[in-house]
């Protein structure tokens, strides 16, 4: 049984308790990554963009160009690091191209 939070709460905490309890935080992070990526990517590389997937901390990213899959190899650290300051935590280490 959940215990009943008092009614001080905030929605925002409510809402945390009720992700937590449920265990949707993994759902909620495959959103805010896909969301993450069409934000910092641009229209450019969103173009050559087909399927944004998180399996547990790895972002696979499958692109229709293979020019640009080569060109964004080689920036993998910094697509982690600035997708992980997007969402204000740790939550992809590693990037796969395909």
């Amino acid at each position: 049984m959940v215990k009943r939070l008092n009614n001080q709460s905030t929605v925002g905490d409510v809402l945390k308790k009720i992700i937590q309890v449920n265990k949707l935080q993994p759902g909620m992070d495959q959103i805010d990554v896909k969301d993450a990526w069409k934000s910092l990517m641009g229209n450019g590389v969103n173009s050559y963009t087909q399927n944004v997937v998180l399996k547990g901390s790895t972002l696979y990213v499958e692109l229709t160009s293979s020019v640009l899959r080569e060109e964004l190899s080689h920036g993998k650290s910094k697509i982690v690091t600035m997708i992980n300051e997007e969402l204000r935590r740790d939550v992809v280490t590693n990037v796969v191209l395909r």
